[in-house]
């Protein structure tokens, strides 16, 4: 495809690219020839990590070995990593864990909620288009707590919430169209029912800003293995705001959650602060990469990250508008940037064939069943060029 309008557009983005600030973020990542738009399902190896990780094995773990618990920092490694964090996601230190996964953490979080809304409240709302592991957790923790599920579509919850209504679990952004939810009206709402609200950050942490504290939300949690490029199977984590710390009851204590954990006593008692949201021995292996890949983050502003993104989507949009024959692909992510996240979904006939044509040559995005094509940007390693190479491939591939 070579014509006026893919010149133009080619030269377009190469002037984007000459003029983007973060461009040179890119050498911090290990990166080939292709067009990796998944990283909102795994992000891209930072280039220190495999030299991190081998110091971790061969002088803490293969010399010190189990000095390194206390003189290399692995025991609290949880909440420095979570002090690291917290600054992407708008949180004070103090507030964030790091450790097991977010579907542990989404239990944890949300029956924590449920106890600290107190009696008479026994109704759990959550997402309706959640992703499917939230939605489980969500089923389980009503089963524990006694509680009834109300499933509701980000948009209606305010509708739904009552005197009754204990906790409320949403996605920040939809896992399907990266569609963006109103995290702080929708935590107005929940406070105005007198309920707590649980955030799933997975899509947008590392991508745009979130304002946890400026916004007052009660809970939340997200993984490290899209946005935030901690590996894959990285440790996600868990935010408890500082005044409800005193209250968090985990329905996991563990003796990395005690207040003594060495005295091996046989009843709990809580640790201070967020500590609360920890539970067994710290995978650490994968929670020092992580640490190491949050080193790409120095000296980057979350707003700066976000205003390349929407300019990142929009013209991406705008490519596959010019290149994508009319009537082939749909957009299901919302043109309004106050409603788009930082990915795009193209409902396509045939998708998954489609997916697998583009990875052969060379842009790899993901499939969702049943036709949806999802292309993630990543602003810290993906240029505009890229962009329109992904687009141009889609149209020759579609054409």
């Amino acid at each position: 495809m070579s014509d006026l309008r893919t010149d133009g557009l080619r030269s377009e983005a190469e002037a984007l690219d000459s003029r983007d600030e973060l461009a040179a973020k890119r050498k911090e990542f290990v990166l080939d020839e292709t067009v990796y738009l998944d990283g909102n399902s795994l992000g891209a190896l930072p280039a220190n990590v495999p030299g991190r990780l081998a110091e971790v094995m061969t002088h803490e773990w293969g010399q010190l070995r189990i000095r390194s618990w206390e003189e290399s920092g692995w025991w609290t490694a949880p909440e420095r990593i979570g002090d690291r964090i917290a600054p992407l996601v708008g949180a004070a230190p103090g507030q964030i864990v790091v450790g097991d996964s977010t579907s542990v953490n989404v239990f944890k979080a949300l029956v924590a909620a449920v106890r600290m809304a107190g009696e008479g409240r026994d109704e759990i709302v959550v997402d309706a288009t959640t992703f499917p592991t939230d939605g489980y957790i969500a089923e389980s923790a009503a089963r524990l707590t006694g509680c009834r599920l109300l499933p509701a579509a980000p948009g209606d919850v305010p509708g739904v919430l009552g005197e009754r209504t204990a906790a409320v679990l949403l996605n920040h952004a939809d896992y399907r169209t990266g569609r963006l939810h109103d995290l702080p009206g929708l935590t107005a709402a929940v406070h105005a029912a007198g309920a707590l609200v649980v955030w799933d950050l997975c899509h947008t942490a590392g991508a745009l800003p979130v304002g946890l504290d400026a916004h007052g939300v009660d809970l939340a949690v997200g993984c490290t293995y899209k946005y935030l490029n901690g590996g894959p199977g990285s440790p996600a984590y868990i935010y408890v705001r500082e005044d409800l710390q005193p209250r968090f009851d985990s329905p996991l204590p563990g003796w990395n959650s005690h207040a003594e954990p060495f005295g091996m006593r046989p009843g709990f008692e809580a640790a201070d602060g967020a500590l609360r949201g920890r539970v067994g021995t710290p995978d650490i292996l994968s929670m020092l990469a992580l640490e190491a890949a949050l080193d790409v983050w120095d000296g980057v502003s979350v707003d700066d990250v976000r205003a390349k993104s929407l300019a990142l989507t929009d013209f991406f949009l705008r490519c596959v508008g010019a290149y994508v024959p009319m009537g082939r692909v749909e957009s299901l992510t919302p043109a309004a940037h106050a409603e788009r996240g930082s990915q795009v979904a193209l409902r396509c006939e045939g998708a998954g064939d489609v997916m697998r044509r583009l990875v052969e040559q060379g842009v790899v995005g993901d499939f969702r069943a049943p036709d949806v094509l999802r292309f993630g940007f990543t602003p810290l390693y993906v240029s505009f060029g890229d962009a329109e190479r992904a687009a141009r491939v889609l149209a020759e591939t579609l054409g």
